[in-house]
């Protein structure tokens, strides 16, 4: 009986005591728990101690019992001042203040590193050196940095047609170059056949409409047929951002304007005006080591993990204070404030890197666990943040349902959904779904089966009149004018959207580390999903690109 007490003291240690200080102990109770030390003085053992002529054995039990003793008091004391962690409590220490803060730490690494984060480069780098030594400094969670080495990809561009500045956008792996009074041509059709550029486009930039033919087909033609630089114009609202899908020789610099843009430049064309342009595209194209930080807390059982992120890379061409330097805040600021209490459940916290060149940074890391059906089945649930304060707000909740876009997540992502749906309606507000279309970070996760869900305010999509009715803001405008801009800076946030969106990753982490009652596990192998749901999430970030619902991830090849 005196065995089976001390070692259930030995899990109440490890349960709420600080790893530094539960190993000593736990060694020490291990020892006395195995040690022979007689229970009764009518027990033979009771004769061989009092005629162990040097005492041996009775010292030892007395130096255990009194350095047991001793832990006691701190662990009533550790148990006391860690209470296990409630919504309300946990969401009290949450403030604009603190997220600003953070922010703006952001904005400063940029501001000293050639304006952005990028995967790779000093400015993401500073921003992973900062975000382990806040963590570590905390004294409550096991904090590493895992590296993987992709290629980089990254441009700026400016452009200019009869004196006019126009934005535009480069499409990644687009090579580089400088043009000054160039001629721009309009092609015919959609530009997907080498019969639609005219002779007159050689030495020309060629003007493209979107569509039919991915964006790598257009550049490889342009440069075909002699022109020195293409200009894609979207065939949808927005701006247009995308990918030529891998680094060649055999791209003209590519850039990508909004359809209105296009078509007034069309137009001109058309009317016998003649056009010249200035294009200025500034080109990365290397492999580079990258680091994902992963921190989990030292105590919870670590067996069922709750698992929260957002990405911590920027694009290249600016700072990335919401995209996604908001989720990346929001889970460091709630991170912090959990310190403060004791889980049942292990929370782990991770930050992407990469995410913007094809969210490479969650996806090595889900693979990585991949080697091990234990170490994957130990997430029960995954939670992403990307683009939690776009200043045209509204506020989104991934559709763990199906109900909204017939695209169901993991068994377990309806609860999800339908938990952060009863947290925005406490507080009164509405709330509307968005998409698992594959543009974010939940995607490796959900092609494992492992219940996902998430918190969205908006990218380059234009807000409706019911959205407004229900947020506020804008109709028409976008959600983020700034998304993937140089713009995206300290002043580009939606400071009552940044502080309820992180109250509810707050509400959401005092939930699922206190109990997984609503959220039973699933076998492992069942977690396995079939090929054509990753083939369905893959189709349709090609189809989306970066439009509407759909933050980051690398962007459209069509």
């Amino acid at each position: 009986m005196e065995q089976k007490k001390i070692l259930a003291l030995g899990f109440l240690i490890k349960s709420h005591v600080p790893a530094f200080l539960g190993s000593l102990l736990i060694g020490n109770i291990s020892s006395l728990a195995h040690s022979q030390v007689p229970v009764s003085s009518h027990h033979k053992a009771t004769s061989n101690l009092v005629q162990d002529p040097a005492g041996r054995v009775a010292t030892v039990h007395k130096m255990k019992t009194a350095a047991l003793a001793l832990a006691l008091p701190a662990l009533v004391s550790a148990v006391k001042c860690k209470p296990y962690v409630e919504s309300e409590k946990l969401q009290e220490l949450i403030n604009i203040e603190d997220l600003l803060a953070g922010s703006q730490k952001l904005q400063d690494i940029a501001d000293a590193h050639e304006g952005n984060r990028a995967f790779g480069g000093g400015g993401h780098n500073a921003t992973v050196d900062w975000l382990v030594e806040e963590l570590e400094k905390l004294d409550y969670y096991d904090v590493y940095k895992q590296p993987f080495t992709e290629a980089f990809a990254g441009a700026k561009a400016t452009l200019s047609v009869a004196g006019d500045a126009i934005d535009a956008r480069p499409l990644t792996y687009t090579p580089g170059g400088t043009l000054t009074g160039a001629t721009l041509v309009n092609v015919a059709n959609l530009g997907c056949e080498a019969s639609d550029y005219p002779a007159e486009v050689s030495g020309a930039v060629a003007l493209v409409s979107r569509g039919t033919c991915n964006f790598a087909v257009k550049a490889t033609l342009a440069k075909s047929a002699g022109a020195v630089g293409a200009i894609i114009y979207n065939n949808d609202v927005g701006a247009l951002s995308g990918t030529l899908g891998a680094a060649s020789d055999g791209y003209a610099p590519t850039v990508g304007i909004t359809r209105e843009e296009g078509q007034a430049l069309v137009a001109s064309l058309a009317a016998g005006q003649a056009l010249t342009l200035d294009l200025n595209v500034i080109s990365i194209i290397e492999n580079r080591v990258n680091y994902n930080v992963i921190a989990e807390t030292r105590g919870g059982d670590h067996d069922n993990v709750l698992m929260i992120g957002g990405h911590s890379d920027s694009v290249f061409a600016g700072p990335g204070i919401n995209d996604d330097g908001s989720g990346t805040v929001g889970v460091l600021t709630v991170a912090k404030a959990l310190t403060q209490f004791t889980t049942k459940n292990a929370v782990r916290l991770g930050f992407w890197g990469a995410e913007e060149y094809g969210k490479l940074g969650s996806y090595f890391y889900v693979k990585s666990l991949n080697s091990s059906e234990e170490e994957i089945s130990k997430i029960r649930a995954y939670l992403n943040f990307d683009m939690i304060a776009s200043p045209n707000p509204k506020l989104a909740i991934y559709d763990g349902d199906g109900s909204a876009f017939n695209f169901t997540g993991p068994a377990g992502s309806d609860v999800i959904e339908k938990d952060f749906e009863e947290f925005f309606e406490s507080k009164g507000l509405g709330h509307v779904p968005t998409e698992f279309n594959g543009r974010s970070d939940y995607a490796g996760f959900i092609e494992n089966g492992i219940p996902s869900g998430g918190l969205f305010t908006g990218a380059e999509g234009l807000k409706t009149e019911a959205e407004a009715a229900l947020f506020g803001g804008e109709v028409g405008v976008a959600y983020d004018v700034n998304y993937h801009l140089i713009g995206d800076d300290i002043t580009n946030l939606d400071n009552d959207a940044y502080l309820v969106n992180t109250k509810a990753i707050a509400h959401s982490v005092a939930k699922y580390s206190m109990s997984w009652e609503t959220l039973p596990a699933v076998e492992v192998k069942k977690r396995r999903w079939a090929a054509d749901t990753a083939q369905h999430l893959k189709r349709a970030a090609e189809l989306t690109g970066h439009s509407h619902d759909g933050p980051c991830g690398g962007g459209s090849h069509f």
